[in-house]
């Protein structure tokens, strides 16, 4: 018998029994160094091995990264050490070719396995029993969700449930596509953060807690991101102002400044039609509701223009467009040209930036305008340094939005800024 108190960290009490009890099936942990994020899904993977074993459950792990020549002196270590935590080593048979450790009282096993060779990954089999718990280590480390995706579609297979853990420490830039995963709410995921504050002091050793306190003092931002876990931003952000949360049914009931824009795909550019609601008085816009997709035909457009909250308002939408504009006004819709003019992209995207205080977009009515606007960053050259224009690319959200705001830019006079700030 062993106390778990003595081997997970306060900060992971509530989310070991989210996992023990399996509440959800993919668990998203960040956080900063020396957070034991790592210990805390090690230890668990263990735990729950052993003791569906001794229910009879023939469940088996798979531990993935994303190179294989990093599993050895990584998790293949950080899973014996945690077998060893829990005073289980006389229980658990190592091997090292391959990498996999083997529950000695009914043969449950540890796989371990690099996605740089998906084939082989992707054909993994146990003999006994399914692959119930998959962790993603440095999962930030692979090339995106879609890859993860994948392989979890070809691993989630021959048992009655599964439970996922993806350990990172957040990338400095928010536009990272771990960090925008995050964000990304489903019901059977939860998102964890923790950092070294809440560890005790004598499992990191009174060095690790000198070199945390001392880069506080002389580069916080840095600290923030190393220790803390903080995704403290590249510089190179052009909307620092964006929050991203729920946006209530209660909020939207009282809105009475709504704005409607739209940013007429083409080609392989998709549609981007923006709902929002312009808080003039506090400077804060609220983004809940959008189209957003690729050779959407026009009268499937309007049906699903026609089908967001309040939709039958005026839309200020592209005048490049006259033709489109007339036939969805045909079906439908009214929609007047947007004015533009001179510099109205720096006009916009200036006034977006920087005359709105905070733009509030909720992710699950609005999810590429949380994408876009998150992502956009000013682009660099040979040398590093940003260039001096705004990007012309995954900015569809954003062009849709500048076209809802058009009037109260104009009744705002802003002055437009020749460069992107901070150049």
């Amino acid at each position: 018998m062993i106390n778990l108190t003595d081997c997970i960290a306060p900060s992971f009490y509530d989310l070991f029994w989210d996992v023990w009890e399996e509440k959800y099936t993919h668990y998203w942990q960040k956080g900063g160094r020396g957070s034991t994020k790592s210990s805390f899904i090690s230890e668990s993977i263990i735990l729950k091995m052993m003791d569906d074993g001794e229910k009879g459950i023939m469940s088996n792990a798979l531990v993935v990264r994303r190179v294989k020549d990093t599993l050895e002196g990584s998790v293949f270590e950080q899973m014996i050490w945690a077998i060893d935590q829990l005073g289980a080593m006389e229980e658990w048979q190592i091997k090292l070719s391959p990498l996999r450790l083997i529950y000695k009282k009914t043969g449950q096993q540890v796989l371990f396995k690099g996605a740089d060779k998906p084939k082989k990954l992707k054909s993994t089999k146990v003999s006994k029993g399914w692959i119930k718990y998959i962790w993603y280590e440095e999962v930030d480390e692979f090339e995106s969700y879609d890859k993860i995706r994948n392989i979890n579609q070809s691993i989630m297979r021959g048992g009655p449930n599964f439970l996922v853990f993806y350990s990172f420490n957040p990338p400095e830039s928010q536009r990272n596509w771990a960090n925008m995963e995050v964000l990304d709410e489903r019901p059977d995921k939860r998102v964890h953060h923790s950092d070294y504050t809440s560890v005790p002091v004598g499992w990191l050793g009174e060095q690790f807690i000198i070199e945390a306190e001392h880069l506080k003092k002389v580069n916080l931002k840095k600290y923030e991101h190393d220790y803390l876990g903080a995704v403290t931003g590249t510089g190179l952000e052009v909307f620092t102002n964006v929050t991203i949360r729920k946006i209530t049914d209660d909020e939207i009931k009282v809105f009475d400044r709504i704005r409607r824009g739209l940013d007429f795909g083409y080609g392989a550019d998709p549609l981007s039609y923006t709902l929002c609601h312009y808080d003039k008085k506090r400077k804060r816009l609220y983004i809940f509701g959008e189209v957003y997709q690729c050779k959407l035909g026009n009268s499937r457009a309007v049906e699903a223009i026609k089908q967001t909250y309040a939709w039958n308002g005026t839309i200020t939408g592209d005048s490049a467009e006259p033709r489109t504009i007339a036939e969805f006004n045909k079906l439908g819709l009214k929609i007047i040209g947007a004015k533009k003019g001179p510099d109205s992209v720096d006009h916009g995207i200036k006034f977006l930036s920087e005359e709105i205080e905070e733009i509030i977009i909720d992710q699950e009515r609005a999810p590429n305008h949380a994408r876009e606007f998150l992502g956009y960053e000013l682009d660099v050259d040979k040398e590093g340094n940003p260039k001096g224009e705004y990007p012309d690319k995954n900015n569809h959200t954003i062009d849709s939005t500048r076209y809802a705001l058009e009037a109260d830019m104009l009744n705002n006079k802003v002055k437009v800024m020749k460069k992107p700030r901070g150049l």
